[in-house]
């Protein structure tokens, strides 16, 4: 009835319809009739929009789900630009990079991680969130709460600044209200890189005299950023796309390597820094800080992470020796990314199903986790019944919009 005198209401603001009772004209008539058609459609289109959209959010039932439907724009100069473009591009630029910003929040960021991450925590995670809080999406959740699925009293800080904030609660309440302790704190990139040797390198970019690279500089800062946090605060540092599948408690100083040389099961090719494992001030994560600050190149993918990690530890048991273990790939990289995406697949055969299990054991009883490759697998949809689908499921503790 609401709605009736509403839409009555709009009709007597559009026509005065006393008016229109004393003329015999045609045109009134085609007015009248092309406005309340205008109306009904209009309202029906609202009514439908309102219900796809919930049903969009709220069906549980639906066969696949799309983890993260925004696109985002990376912050990043064009593509054939030169150094002194890029560099011109930064200085005009640089106040849309929060981890550049020291305000009276970010400088309370060593307190913050110090009252938060107690001995109360069965173990310390962080990771690091440098985009708009609106793109941490269902699958940046799905990582989160798997951390709490394997470690119900462990502590989780994010640290970012744009989580930090009323649009950042919201997204991670339904986790504080069952009692996980997860936090978001802005950074101060510059008070947490002092006395660090990339104290330097962070300083030449701030004031325009490195070349930031045509590869989105965000990027690279979280390569740095997990490096410092883990040398002043020790811990596991975990990015946004692996979904932790077993406890982490008894690993110690540990790196994982991603593969191994062809045909050699033993001796390994190259490392990755998506998952990191080290107590305070342990001398080789100094020496991947050194790393990055002599031989910083914003203009190549992977070499100021993987590659980094990979130079580092090949010199570094002549070095700093054998106070840290290098972890097989099945620990943290049971999948590459070209091997992943048969994961999100239904299976169609019972030869598919038995590869399906084979692919549940190892997941769940030689690693530690699954990396999910996000550059190569974020657009895929995730299969009913498919691998990932019941490692949603088993891993999620909240479960809301994530899992069927």
């Amino acid at each position: 009835m609401e709605k009736d005198n509403s839409t009555k209401k709009s009709l007597s603001e559009v026509l005065d319809l006393r008016q229109l009772r004393h003329t015999n004209s045609p045109v009134f008539s085609t007015v009248i009739f092309a406005v309340i058609m205008l109306l009904v459609v209009a309202g029906t289109i609202l009514s439908n929009m309102s219900l796809e959209s919930t049903f969009f959010w709220s069906s549980p039932t639906s066969q696949v789900i799309q983890m993260n439907r925004m696109e985002r724009k990376p912050l990043a100069p064009p593509n054939n630009s030169t150094s002194r473009d890029r560099i011109a591009w930064l200085r005009s630029h640089l106040t849309e990079f929060e981890v550049f910003r020291s305000t009276n929040l970010s400088k309370q960021f060593h307190q913050r991680v110090v009252d938060s991450l107690d001995d109360k925590c069965e173990v310390r995670f962080f990771m690091t969130w440098f985009s708009p809080a609106e793109f941490f999406g269902k699958r940046e959740i799905l990582a989160v709460e798997s951390v709490f699925k394997s470690h119900p009293r462990g502590c989780l800080m994010i640290v970012s600044g744009s989580l930090d904030s009323q649009q950042g609660d919201s997204i991670l309440k339904p986790l504080i209200d069952r009692g996980y302790k997860v936090f978001a704190a802005t950074p101060d990139i510059s008070l947490l890189l002092e006395n660090t040797p990339a104290k330097s390198w962070f300083q030449e970019m701030k004031s325009f005299k490195r070349d930031p690279g045509r590869i989105p500089l965000h990027q690279n800062l979280s390569n740095l950023a997990r490096l410092a946090i883990l040398y002043k605060y020790g811990g596991v540092y975990l990015d946004t796309d692996f979904i932790v599948t077993r406890s982490f408690k008894g690993l110690r100083n540990s790196i994982g390597v991603q593969t191994l040389l062809e045909g050699d099961s033993k001796n390994w090719k190259t490392l990755n820094n998506a998952v990191l494992i080290f107590e305070k001030h342990h001398p080789l994560v100094y020496s991947f800080m050194e790393e990055f600050a002599s031989t910083f190149d914003g203009n190549k993918w992977g070499h100021n992470g993987p590659c980094l990690v990979t130079r580092v530890v090949q010199r570094a048991r002549e070095t700093i020796g054998d106070n840290f273990t290098v972890l097989p790939p099945v620990a943290f990289y049971p999948f590459n990314w070209l091997d992943i995406p048969r994961l999100f697949q239904t299976p169609k055969s019972s030869n598919d199903s038995i590869i399906l299990k084979t692919d549940l054991v190892k997941l769940n009883r030689e690693s530690y986790g699954l990396h999910l490759w996000n550059k190569f697998t974020r657009k895929l949809k995730i299969g009913k019944g498919s691998v990932i689908d019941i490692i949603v499921s088993d891993h999620c503790v909240v479960c809301r919009g994530i899992q069927r």
